[in-house]
């Protein structure tokens, strides 16, 4: 999520008129929640979270209105290294997982599928917390992967723990992995504030595609305090070298019915809802033509 953090420590929401307080919600379930229940203005999450909304009947449903990354950020993560990994490796074996119906879980079984390998054949434990997954993966020595986002894919590695050897991000292809969404009626009250928001996410989604990486690392460094500077850089490398971020915020349909896709395999959406419904591109068109 470089572009968002860069636009924090350059300013660009400030310039904006912005006073942005960034708050982890550890998944998009309780995102969606503190959304819905007015304790956030704006939620940053898998856009998944607001199909299951909408479908669901909720009224005031959030809407898509800025797409920040276009690749899965996660990792599989080894006990040993595997240089000639292939995804059938996991067939048999015992993998930490995902939520049920979160979008890193989803896409895990989306890629096994893309694979010729029925989920079922791997032994997926998706009971561990949001977060959680590295601390059991070193307590527990029962799983032989596990499926991890940075800065905890990289952590393992420097403990001697574990090692990275597959990109969800890459063999997932592209995927629109995250988004920004606010209520229908917040947005219709305040159309300037979600415009300006996303200015100054365009001029990080800028920054990123114009500097290098050990660039990019500087400017985000003081958002991962407890975190060197050098792992910072060979995370930010990892996600630059995969084209993870979008040149502009567009969440353009193609994306979206990609998403819907992958949701109907993993049997969490029964029929695809509409686009027009829960996306709107007229602040990241706006904010790309600036």
């Amino acid at each position: 999520y470089a572009p968002q953090y860069v636009a924090i420590e350059e300013g660009y929401f400030a310039e904006e008129g912005i006073d942005l307080t960034l708050v982890t919600g550890f998944g998009a379930d309780k995102v969606m929640t503190a959304l819905l229940s007015g304790e956030a203005e704006i939620g940053f999450m898998g856009s998944e979270a607001s199909i299951y909304t909408y479908s669901g009947g909720a009224g005031d449903a959030p809407v898509n209105f800025a797409q920040l990354t276009q690749r899965a950020g996660n990792f599989l993560v080894a006990r040993e290294e595997m240089p000639d990994f292939t995804w059938a490796d996991l067939i048999g074996k015992d993998v930490l997982g995902g939520r049920k119906g979160g979008m890193p879980q989803m896409v895990f079984e989306y890629i096994l599928r893309q694979n010729d390998i029925d989920p079922s054949e791997v032994q997926i434990d998706q009971s561990i917390d949001f977060g959680s997954t590295a601390a059991a993966f070193t307590g527990d020595k029962s799983a032989d992967f596990t499926v991890e986002f940075e800065p905890s894919a990289t952590a393992l590695e420097k403990e001697g723990a574990g090692y990275v050897v597959a990109s969800l991000g890459v063999d997932s292809g592209y995927v629109p992995y995250t988004s920004y969404s606010a209520k229908t009626s917040y947005m219709e009250k305040n159309p300037e504030i979600i415009q300006k928001f996303t200015n100054a996410l365009q001029k990080g989604m800028e920054y990123v595609q114009s500097h290098t990486p050990e660039e990019i690392a500087e400017v985000i460094a003081p958002q991962f305090a407890e975190t060197d500077l050098d792992i910072v850089t060979t995370i930010v490398k990892r996600y630059y070298e995969q084209d993870t971020w979008k040149s502009d915020l567009i969440f353009e349909k193609e994306s979206f019915e990609l998403l819907e896709d992958i949701l109907e395999d993993a049997g969490e959406l029964n029929e695809h809802v509409s686009y027009e419904d829960l996306v709107t591109t007229e602040y990241a068109a706006k904010a790309a033509e600036k």
